[in-house]
């Protein structure tokens, strides 16, 4: 402690200054190329450490609050406008579903028989699609109107996404096989 006040009172004195002689400081580069700083003479240092401590102790600790509820899944419409609006959950999923039995249907017959999708719709294929079409319509609508979203049911490979993106290239891909099958006048494979 008396090392310290003596070098304040040292560095505090007006009479006290430092030449621009060159000097090596403890990184051996001489003092020279080393900026200086121009030091007030007024300027005292002072120790706060004890007042803070003190304060410290005063402060009451804050309680710890606890931790924000979960958030809640939002609610899902279950009204039939809104489940069949055409931003609603139904419409593309519905679609999707059903082009992709079809698509899968409609090469697995062309694969067997050797009949393109034209052939297999004027043969009989209008019953099976209607009622391939109302049953997957109902199947799909029911959980929907009980307010289950499609997201909620939707974990690891099987996503509610994959199932949309499988559906769109399911319908892509049965417009795309019913018009090369039409361009080309007979079957595909």
């Amino acid at each position: 402690m008396a090392a310290s006040s003596a070098m304040q009172s040292i560095l505090a004195s007006p009479l006290t200054r430092v030449t621009n002689r060159s000097r090596v400081n403890q990184f051996l580069v001489p003092t020279c190329f080393v900026p200086h700083l121009s030091r007030n003479a007024t300027m005292r240092v002072r120790c706060l450490a004890d007042d803070q401590e003190d304060q410290k102790e005063q402060l009451p600790t804050p309680t710890p609050t606890p931790p924000p509820p979960p958030p809640r899944a939002p609610k899902v419409s279950t009204k039939f406008s809104d489940v069949l609006a055409f931003s609603g959950p139904a419409p593309e999923r519905i679609n999707g579903r059903l082009a992709m039995i079809g698509f899968v249907s409609a090469l697995a017959v062309e694969l067997s028989n050797g009949q393109d999708v034209f052939t297999q719709i004027s043969n009989g294929g209008i019953p099976w699609f209607l009622g391939t079409s109302i049953l997957l319509s109902f199947a799909s609508l029911i959980p929907l109107f009980k307010g289950v979203s499609v997201e909620s049911k939707s974990d690891g490979v099987m996503t509610s996404n994959a199932e949309l993106w499988n559906g769109r290239f399911a319908m892509l891909g049965l417009v795309a096989l019913a018009f090369t099958e039409y361009v080309k006048g007979g079957t595909l494979i």
